[in-house]
């Protein structure tokens, strides 16, 4: 029998500076945990899985809503692995995820990896709705069949809207019934594991990132927003997480020094007799003194 569940959470400002979770609700095999979270005012839940899931003809959905000025990280105790269903005629599964981030609220979407296996057929999708002024830090990772053993069929879907405007769309196809050349040397080129990396932050609507390779296997892109999409290839999930880690630790890096220069400025030109206080306007920096804003090390 296919199983049908839908967990839902919500994030809300508890009016003490944190981050409180009224709604936590699990569903077959999608357990939601409340765990402690290491960054100041963040909730953090955790997917635990509490049976196999998804097999074939499965249909599985988490919607999760950050309210306006709401800080979320949630993350996963183990790796998905979808698996075939006890007969052929169950069809393919589905796994729904629908993510909301309202006014300046903040979401880390990190699951761990999800895991293709041979006789497997899943179709999986992801999609967020941003407000202008929300951030968002969301990674995927497919890992195309168990070891030793050759991938199931995969198709992902990852759809992002900012103000109601598209951020991002992609979809990507894997294993039996996906396009000719999705294993070629313009798409896999023989790897296994396959990831991408988003970051849309308001930051980026003063200082761009450009576009630039991180390594022989990925790629940062900037998109049409303030946002960019780091997306790589691997042999193996442990590698491939080695490049996101990176390039996610340099980016937020990079961020918080955007962070702390803007407010450095803001005590030297407000607070300090300059700037509104005496009708003095700041001069121009010289660019040669300290590092474009945001920008990868």
């Amino acid at each position: 029998m296919s199983v049908r569940a839908t967990a839902r959470l919500r994030a809300e400002p508890d009016g003490r500076g944190g981050t409180a979770l009224p709604v936590l609700e699990s569903d077959g095999p999608l357990a939601l945990r409340r765990t402690r979270s290491p960054l100041p005012g963040h909730a953090r839940a955790t997917v635990v899985g509490a049976m196999s899931a998804p097999l074939n003809g499965d249909r599985l959905t988490i919607e999760a809503e950050v309210a306006d000025g709401a800080h979320l990280t949630v993350d996963a105790a183990a790796a998905t692995v979808a698996l075939p269903g006890p007969s052929v005629d169950t069809g393919p599964s589905t796994y729904d995820t629908l993510l909301n981030v309202g006014e300046g609220a903040a979401l880390r979407w990190l699951p761990e990896q999800l895991v293709s296996a041979h006789g497997s057929d899943l179709r999986q999708s992801t999609r967020v709705e941003l407000a202008p002024t929300a951030r968002l830090l969301l990674r995927e990772e497919q890992i195309l069949g168990r070891h030793g053993e050759p991938t199931g069929a995969l198709t992902t879907r990852l759809t992002v809207h900012r103000g109601g405007r598209p951020l991002l769309d992609q979809q990507l196809a894997y294993g039996p019934g996906a396009p000719g050349g999705w294993d070629g040397p313009a798409v896999l080129g023989g790897h296994r594991a396959v990831g991408q990396l988003l970051l849309a932050d308001p930051s980026f609507e003063d200082a761009p990132l450009p576009a630039r390779l991180l390594g022989p296997t990925a790629a940062l892109t900037p998109l049409a927003g303030p946002a960019v999409l780091v997306t790589a290839v691997a042999a193996d999930a442990r590698l491939l997480r080695a490049v996101l880690d990176e390039a996610m630790h340099e980016l937020l890096d990079g961020l918080k020094a955007d962070h702390s220069r803007k407010s450095a400025e803001r005590i030297l030109f407000t607070g300090y007799g300059f700037g509104k206080e005496t009708g003095v306007r700041p001069g121009p920096r010289n660019p040669t003194d300290e590092r474009i804003p945001g920008t990868l090390r």
